[in-house]
């Protein structure tokens, strides 16, 4: 009979390495002739996007463009009024990431470290912010290993089990977001729409049998100002996200992980029955890309030799990344903002924005430990005589921790956050800011394993049985697989003889009779 190998091919992604980089935006805007001159800048908010990811020689190209929505106070002609723009800009930097090579896998993301917005004259203003890049880079990765031999006889294999984590799925799914806001009769109808904010928060994805269940949430805010008026007034509204999609092949065993993006938005006025603008229709498009990632378990040969026959096998050592363990949790974050103008007292807060971001993250033993900032900006009504509206900008730290059983200093982590909810009121004089944070964690460690590829048998004389005995002495890191191997016997011969109950441990200085030694 021909000797014949049983093999399987076993696709997988090992993660390479993640790096940032530090980009810096800056820009100069022309007010347009339909806006009045700037008095004073109250807010700027900037919204990135990647719009393409290029995986070079050590590096990773990362194109994108960032939205810029200023409010300021604008001179009136006999009075002040709070004023929207909106401008954009693009950017592009590499991330340097040794290693990496074309049509490799890369994710890339970013945080708005800082962005700054000040009035150059009455006509002109100057953005300037950095950008901070985050790519991770994927090498695929195919191995191919033995999992049974047939034709060979009495061959003796050594099996263990082994789990690697693999890709199930890679799908894109696009949701999308719809409000019906509606101004009170006993506010003025809309004049103009200054600024809209379309965030996703409260995101799940749960995997049933043979399809994806995705949950989230898109909290939408609109800033705008009364039609005749100068007062300023804000709506918002909490529109759920579900979804349920078929994917083949998957089960509740294996685990998902998503990004979110808002990739187009729109947002048109709208008059009620009475012909006054009083409704405002958002709609968002909003893309997951998920990843499905399952752990194979495999009981693989790991090595392999006859009592009859010389063979030659040939290994290979495998550099595996696994996921060892995840987690979420939340943090409110509180803190009460000092108002910066003397002798001006706050009576109304407008409008609260944030955004959150990681700064630095550090394993220790069973738990992940996070350290972020919230990026806090408030619009406000002051009881000033010069100015009504004010604004502040700061950044509230806050630490997190995940637990995740089990880890240790050495492994390798991703650390992801999301703000949930910002609110903002008055206390005594301050900005009383209450955020909501959530915070997800994963724990993934590097093992090498050697997988047998190949079994090939010698020609030449086979080995042949003495009638005699052997005595051995055990050493340490002995196993009856290594002695039996060595003495072209077989475990079972080993146990036999020797009465051996517990064939997992050898004791070292254990006196064991070895039948019938092989001289070649």
């Amino acid at each position: 009979m021909a000797i014949e190998l049983v093999k399987e091919n076993i696709e997988y992604e090992q993660l390479l390495g993640e790096n940032t980089a530090d980009t810096v935006v800056q820009e100069e805007y022309i007010i347009p002739d339909t806006q009045p001159d700037v008095l004073k800048i109250l807010m700027v908010d900037a919204k990135p996007s990647i719009t393409n990811t290029e995986v070079m020689q050590d590096k990773v190209y990362i194109e994108g463009q960032v939205q810029f929505d200023v409010i300021y106070l604008g001179k009136a002609e006999e009075n002040t009024e709070i004023c929207g723009v909106s401008y954009s800009a693009k950017f592009s930097n590499y991330v340097e990431i040794e290693g990496a090579a074309h049509k490799m896998i890369s994710n890339a993301d970013y945080d708005v470290e800082h962005i700054n917005c000040n009035a150059v004259n009455e006509r002109k203003i100057s953005v300037e912010g950095i950008i901070k890049l985050r790519s991770e880079v994927y090498n695929k990765n195919e191995l191919e290993i033995v999992k049974d031999v047939t034709g060979l006889g009495d061959v003796q294999f050594l099996r263990n089990p082994t789990s690697i984590d693999k890709v199930a799925n890679n799908t894109s799914v696009d949701l999308v977001a719809k409000s019906h806001l509606q101004v009170p009769m006993e506010n003025p109808q809309i004049g103009n729409i200054l600024k809209y904010d379309v965030n996703i928060h409260k995101k799940q994805l749960k995997i049933l049998e043979g399809k994806i269940g995705i949950e989230a949430f898109a909290q939408i805010n609109v800033l705008y100002k009364g039609k005749d008026t100068a007062d300023v007034f804000s709506l918002s509204d909490d529109v759920p996200l579900t979804q349920e999609v078929e994917v083949e092949d998957v089960n509740s065993t294996m685990n998902a992980y998503g990004e979110f993006t808002v990739d187009a938005t729109e947002c048109n006025i709208k008059e009620d029955d009475l012909g006054e603008n009083r409704n405002i229709d958002i709609e968002a498009l909003v893309k997951a890309n998920i990843k499905i990632q399952s752990r194979e378990n495999l009981d693989v040969i790991q090595d392999a030799y006859s009592p009859d026959l010389n063979l030659k096998i040939e290994k290979k050592d495998y550099e595996f990344n696994l996921v060892h363990g995840q987690g979420n949790t939340e943090n409110i974050v509180k803190e009460n903002l000092e108002i910066k103008e003397e002798n001006a007292v706050p009576t109304e807060v407008i409008l609260a924005t944030g955004k959150v971001s990681v700064t630095d993250k550090k394993l220790v033993e069973d738990k992940l430990s996070i350290e972020g900032i919230v990026n806090v900006s408030v619009i406000y009504k002051i009881n000033s005589e010069k100015d009504n509206l004010s604004s502040l900008n700061e950044d509230i730290p806050f630490t997190s921790t995940v637990d995740i059983p089990g880890a240790k200093i050495d492994m390798n982590s991703v650390a992801k956050v999301d703000l949930d909810n910002i609110e903002a009121s008055i206390e005594a004089n301050t900005i009383a800011i209450k955020a909501i944070v959530s915070v997800y964690g994963r724990v993934n460690y590097n093992s090498n394993k050697d997988f047998l590829i190949n079994i090939v048998p010698l020609e030449g004389e086979k080995p042949k049985k003495k009638a005699s005995v052997t005595i051995y002495t055990t050493q340490a890191g002995d196993t009856l697989w290594k002695i039996a191997k060595v003495y072209f016997t077989t475990v079972e011969s080993i146990v036999d003889i020797n009465g051996i109950e517990n064939t997992d441990y050898v004791l070292p200085g254990q006196k064991l009779i070895i039948p019938g030694r092989a001289v070649i």
